[in-house]
């Protein structure tokens, strides 16, 4: 679902101007070592689950919400893991945007909780052992080896 400030922004600039949108990324982990995924309907590929920050809301805050929104599992935000930006991209409806991605390492608030898409941007959400992912982009599979490392400090792309 397009937040309302983005239809607002799109309103006023049209399709074809690039926006910069702040974006949270939650590579939620279980006890197992699975990662929690969605097939994205649009592409169709598997990522993380994400979303955009709204205005005001805490970017932690942000992640939780995007997790429950999509597969209503409830998590707990363990820890900034990187903070990074994507491509830019023109979606389905035509319209152009970049997303700075701030990356949060999370697990499930309780363990027995079982994912089920629950909004249209999912065709389908589920666990899968890191040992055998579903296709995915390289850089989705990077930013979840990012948080697979467990490094305490966040990770962030070199000035050039």
């Amino acid at each position: 679902m397009i937040p309302d400030f983005v239809s607002d922004l799109r309103n006023a600039v049209g399709p074809d101007c690039l926006l910069w949108l702040p974006g949270v990324v939650a590579v939620v982990r279980d006890e197992h070592k699975q990662v929690l995924l969605q097939r994205r309907s649009a592409a169709g590929l598997w990522t993380p689950l994400s979303g955009i920050v709204e205005p005001g809301e805490d970017p932690a805050a942000a992640v939780a919400r995007e997790v429950e929104e999509e597969t209503g599992v409830r998590v707990v935000v363990e820890r900034l893991a990187a903070v990074t930006h994507s491509p830019p991209v023109r979606h389905s409806n035509g319209h152009r945007a970049q997303y700075l991605e701030i990356v949060f390492a999370c697990r499930p608030a309780d363990p027995r909780q079982v994912p089920r898409v629950c909004d249209d941007e999912s065709a389908a959400v589920g666990w899968f052992p890191l040992d055998a992912l579903p296709p995915m982009s390289e850089r989705m599979r990077e930013l979840i080896a990012v948080v697979e490392k467990d490094e305490q400090r966040a990770w962030f792309a070199p000035a050039p």
